[in-house]
């Protein structure tokens, strides 16, 4: 086999291993079809570059200024440190944007080829008025035919800690604020609990209109509404997010992992703390469950007091 061909493979298996080490799982490659059978190649010695004299000199000061490069080959990830010393950071994946840039969706470090750059939330450059105003009488899913009327986040637009479920239910879409039903009222106890109250937090959902039978939302509707949603995110600025509910928590974080393995521990969404936790609705049909939740809102309460 010719060394053209063998460092070629060398350098797509390097290639491979640092595309894994940044968190890549998959790659979606279309190949054509060869014009020749595999078996009618014929690999034969490459014939050597017929190069100019000045061109000689130039190569030969560029190989003892660095020992990668000479007339034989050039590895194209000479530069790059080896394997065991190259940082990782996760893929990130930009949020869809409705009309505005919205911060992209990611979790865990931020580590980068180019060094640690700190997560944060952008400046804001609008408010939670001209956010409403923007959704108007939205017609963006399908959930708009079946809606009474658009539930908005509600709250204290500067609040330290703020409260994301899925959708408005059959109480919230009557009577147009969030978390107001059997839900609600479990919610607000647990706000309360804590030294706050509903005055003081900020409550949405990741999707303001009701889904029929109030089902979870699906990706489609989810898509055009989260938007709004994370760019309130980032006009309020809360030092929290307790996320309620693995809906919640799968659109705010973009994850796949069951709330059930993360609850009680501090995620990270542009340097704010999102505490995942379980649904109030899911705590009226398991009260066993009350414990963790009190356990994982008792963290958010310590957090929040140390400041």
């Amino acid at each position: 086999m010719s060394s053209e061909l063998l460092e070629l493979i060398a350098d797509a298996r390097e290639q491979v291993l640092y595309l894994q080490e940044l968190g890549v799982e998959t790659l979606d490659v279309t190949l054509s079809e060869p014009r020749v059978a595999i078996s009618e190649i014929r690999l034969e010695p490459a014939k050597p570059p017929v190069l100019s004299a000045a061109a000689i000199s130039n190569l030969k000061s560029e190989s003892s200024n660095s020992p990668q490069t000479g007339l034989t080959g050039v590895s194209r990830l000479a530069s790059l440190p080896s394997l065991s010393q190259r940082p990782t950071s996760a893929p990130i994946r930009n949020a869809e944007a409705a009309g505005a840039t919205v911060p992209s969706i990611r979790s865990g470090t931020d580590e980068t080829l180019f060094g640690d750059i700190a997560a944060a939330l952008p400046e804001p450059v609008e408010t939670i008025e001209q956010i409403r105003a923007e959704i108007g009488n939205c017609t963006r899913c399908p959930l708009h035919t079946g809606r009474t009327q658009i539930v908005h986040s509600h709250g204290n637009f500067q609040a330290d800690l703020m409260f994301v479920g899925e959708a408005p239910g059959a109480d919230e879409d009557e009577r147009g604020f969030p978390f107001v039903g059997r839900a609600g009222k479990l919610l607000t106890d647990i706000i309360e609990a804590i030294g706050f109250s509903r005055e003081t937090v900020f409550i949405g959902n990741i999707n303001r209109c009701r889904p029929p039978a109030n089902r979870a939302p699906v990706p489609i509707e989810t898509a055009a509404c989260r938007p709004f949603l994370l760019r309130e995110v980032a006009v309020v600025r809360p030092k929290v997010i307790v996320v309620l509910g693995n809906t919640a928590m799968h659109n705010l974080l973009d994850i796949k992992t069951p709330i059930s393995k993360l609850r009680g521990n501090f995620q990270d969404y542009f340097g704010v703390k999102v505490m995942p936790t379980f649904h109030p609705a899911y705590l009226l049909r398991d009260p066993h469950k009350k414990r963790e939740v009190w356990e994982d809102m008792k963290m958010v309460r310590d957090y929040l007091n140390s400041f």
